[in-house]
């Protein structure tokens, strides 16, 4: 085991990297006993307040709403310095202040909750100072934990309408004053207080804890002990390793950045000592972490917000999710593999890799709570809320099963510290969209922009496409993933339902690429972050990181021209065929990218690849005939150049021998 202790990242360096590319991470460790107690009892208490919600139920909607913003600004205050190079032991006056007047707007809540819902619309001064305060404290919340990108489109929006009414053409509207505007954001639960937040307050917070909870428990080195311990003899077995891991763990804790940098510490230097380059092993490790969140059951948490949004069932969401989800890794795991036959690149010798038995017996049982979880949101029909409350309790139940896992008193109350504190950049992030949303929804932007779609791309789905991919991908670039689905789901996929298509299928389009903005240049933020542990180039390591995810950019326009790539619709065995040939498909990709299947490939055979895997991975009969006949050419022709290779080493062989 020594190759693979060898190869784990330093802590520095993961701290650094996440500082750096993560503002989420660039949080206070308190020093002072007393006020570290004092933060961490107020983080417990909101964790227990939610669970209590969960079981008992909350408040009315505007005063739970409030409350849940309330301390998670108070604690983003509290956690995150005013600048980079604030201090990070102890948090400054003003910082407590701040958190004293973020605790304001909600006491104001409910003092005032009658006058406040009779008031609407007409609100009166005190009404107008609190708004105002909100806005300030969300937006300054919101600069802290997720850094300029995210406040300043709230700025703009907020500017928007106030002077929109000053703008020609589609996005000109009515305008409105401050006083309605702010108004509208503070009191309706259609602006800060609106679905963002409701879906943070309820089923965000409660996955975020469950996370914390299996990474306690130890679920975090389960996963890569068992890919090892599958993948790590194979060819290439690293790479494999990296995206089995992170693919699992990036579902459960929808932290793309993070996830590169955790899994990626102990994943790349194996990658590299493997013989992959730098910027390809990089790639890997971005890839797959950015595609958790596309993986079912969990998503991320992002399954549960489309559920709210559409208003369907979440069940509904997750099935559909799956094969195109599938599609994406194993489109990684080809290009892996292919690279690694055509480098002749190998796997870790087995006698230093754990074996598959006996990482089951030591913590298989940690695979209890995921199992009862795809049980109570599929086939118990109890709440997704009451779901995730039960299935914390099990994982401490099964934690307890191996003295090694057994999470103790001290344990359970980290695991609900840590859930609130990664809980904050999320629940600030969910306010500020609330703003954006909220001006969206009065001013109609979200029509506007869905109209000017439509006319680029005229009378051509195909370019309407095109430009709502390249909209979802300029929204999504620096955003944490759930504000980037939110932002992304208001001002693009109304674009996709104008033209008829099933809003199921156009949000998960735009969820596609508006998580995809993590991989792509200019702004890279997964791939840069991967660059910094592999030392390889961040733009290469980025356009790699394209390449590897090539299968990804394909399949959302696939599902919208016939949706049967989403099992909607399909009987078991149109489903097993859609499923059959969508999997050659992005094989024969990995293969076309690569230049190399079962020997060299040639431009001609490299475009005839392409071909057959677009044409397979197209769910339509006939083109899948077609495609099947162009993959059997390409086949048959890298068997006879494999042969001709085989014969030309043997008679080399036998010159060296004589």
């Amino acid at each position: 085991m020594s190759d693979i202790q060898d190869a784990a990242g330093s802590q520095d360096l993961q701290k650094k990297l996440l500082e750096e590319y993560d503002s989420e991470s660039r949080y206070r460790v308190f020093g002072g006993k007393i006020s570290a107690i004092a933060v961490k009892a107020f983080a417990i208490l909101v964790a227990l307040y939610h669970l209590y919600g969960a079981v008992l139920g909350t408040p009315v909607t505007l005063k739970h709403r409030s409350l849940h913003v309330a301390m998670v600004l108070a604690l983003g205050f509290l956690f995150y310095p005013f600048r980079k190079k604030g201090s990070r032991d102890k948090a400054a006056w003003y910082d407590i202040v701040l958190a004293m007047l973020a605790l304001a707007t909600t006491v104001y809540v409910f003092v005032e909750y009658l006058g406040l819902v009779s008031r609407a619309g007409m609100p009166n001064g005190f009404d107008l100072v609190f708004a105002a305060l909100l806005i300030a404290l969300v937006l300054e919340g919101a600069r802290r934990v997720t850094g300029w990108a995210l406040p300043a489109l709230g700025v703009a929006f907020i500017l928007y309408a106030l002077f929109g009414r000053s703008l020609p053409g589609f996005f000109g509207h009515r305008g409105y004053s401050w006083a309605d505007l702010s108004s509208f954001l503070f009191i309706s639960t259609d602006g800060i207080y609106g679905t963002a937040v409701g879906v943070s307050a309820s089923y965000i917070y409660l996955f975020i804890l469950f996370g914390a909870f299996m990474e306690k428990s130890g679920m975090g080195r389960f996963f890569n002990d068992m890919a090892l311990a599958l993948a790590g003899h194979a060819k290439g077995g690293p790479a494999k390793v990296a995206v089995i891991a992170s693919g699992f763990l990036g579902s459960i804790n929808g932290a793309a950045v993070a996830n590169v940098v955790t899994t990626g510490a102990f994943t790349i230097p194996l990658m590299k000592k493997t013989g992959y380059d730098k910027d390809f092993a990089g790639a890997v490790e971005a890839s797959a972490s950015v595609g958790g969140q596309l993986l079912p059951p969990i998503m991320g948490a992002a399954a549960f917000i489309m559920a709210e949004v559409l208003g369907i069932q979440y069940k509904t969401i997750a099935v559909a999710a799956i094969l195109p989800a599938l599609l994406y890794y194993i489109g990684i795991i080809a290009q892996v593999h292919i690279r690694a036959k055509k480098c002749g690149l190998e796997g870790i010798a087995r006698e230093n890799l754990p074996k598959v038995w006996d990482v089951l017996k030591e913590r298989g049982h940690l695979l209890l709570p995921l199992a009862f979880l795809v049980v109570m949101l599929f086939a118990s029909g109890k709440t997704v809320i009451f779901s995730a409350f039960m299935t914390i309790l099990v994982t401490v139940a099964a934690s307890m099963l191996r003295k090694s896992t057994r999470m103790s008193l001290k344990d359970v109350a980290d695991a609900l510290f840590e859930g609130t504190r990664s809980m904050i950049p999320v629940a600030i992030a969910c306010a500020s969209v609330g703003i954006i949303i909220g001006v969206a929804s009065i001013t109609g932007f979200g029509l506007s922009m869905a109209s000017a779609i439509v006319a680029l791309g005229g009378k051509s789905l195909f370019l309407t496409l095109v430009f709502t991919m390249v909209a979802c991908m300029i929204l999504g670039m620096g955003l944490p993933s759930i504000p980037a689905y939110l932002i992304t789901a208001t001002m693009a996929a109304p674009a996709l339902v104008r033209l008829g298509i099933d809003p199921l299928v156009s949000h998960l389009f735009v969820f596609y690429f508006a998580m995809f903005a993590n991989i792509t240049p200019p702004v890279a933020l997964a791939s840069f972050a991967a660059a910094g542990i592999s030392g390889g180039s961040p733009m290469r390591t980025g356009f790699a990181s394209l390449k590897l995810s090539l299968a990804g950019f394909i399949v959302p326009f696939m599902f919208i021209y016939n949706d049967s790539l989403l099992l909607r619709g399909t009987d078991f065995w149109s489903g097993a065929l859609v499923m059959l040939t969508s999997i050659v498909g992005v094989v024969m990709l990995g293969g076309a990218v690569e230049g190399y299947l079962l020997s060299r490939m040639g431009l001609i055979q490299r475009a005839l690849s392409l071909a057959g895997a677009i044409l397979l991975m197209t769910p339509n009969k006939s083109q899948d005939l077609l495609g099947a006949a162009v993959v059997a050419l390409v086949v048959v022709l890298q068997l006879l150049l494999a042969k001709k290779a085989r014969a030309a080493e043997a008679c080399e062989d036998t010159v060296s021998a004589s």
